[in-house]
């Protein structure tokens, strides 16, 4: 039994490669998880609390460290977050980093209560030969992240009036 405990990390399983051209085997996937969702956690701070982005790199920013902080072992990781390799997992929480120095930076939150916008509206038909490049349904958990969130702020949009949005 002794043995087992000492040795399991030992014995776990070590990723040869990625099957991604220029993604890398990171050996240490988890801890620098740990540390990347951390500083991401910190990071936030800067952004005003009752702002919808701040929730919602919270929410998943938590739920992905708590998974990572179960976990001792990649395949679990990867298996729990169904979001991928570790390794992209890294490169989004490097990516959301540097976003929230941009947010932080451009500050999208900070306009005037009382500033108008001038909106156009063009009702001309789109020709048949232009594409519509509608997105497509988000995923559910984007759903269930948001629905987390809007029950903290009772104004937020519900995730059935964003999916009406999007249909139309």
């Amino acid at each position: 039994m002794f043995l087992r405990v000492i040795g399991r990390p030992l014995m776990a399983k070590v990723k040869q490669t990625t099957g991604i051209t220029g993604l890398d085997v990171v050996p240490n996937a988890r801890e620098v998880l740990i540390n990347l969702y951390n500083k991401t956690l910190k990071e936030i701070q800067a952004v005003p609390p009752d702002e919808g982005y701040r929730k919602a790199v919270e929410s998943f920013t938590r739920q992905r460290l708590k998974v990572c902080q179960e976990e001792e072992d990649w395949e679990q990781i990867e298996k729990r977050l169904g979001c991928g390799q570790v390794e992209e997992l890294i490169e989004e929480a490097q990516d959301e980093l540097t976003l929230i120095g941009k947010m932080i930076e451009w500050d999208p939150w900070g306009v005037p209560d009382d500033y108008e916008c001038e909106v156009i509206e063009n009702d001309a038909p789109v020709p048949k030969h232009v594409p519509l490049h509608r997105p497509g349904p988000l995923p559910e958990e984007f759903h269930k992240t948001l629905e987390a969130v809007t029950k903290k702020d009772p104004t937020a949009v519900t995730s059935s009036e964003s999916q009406s949005r999007l249909k139309e």
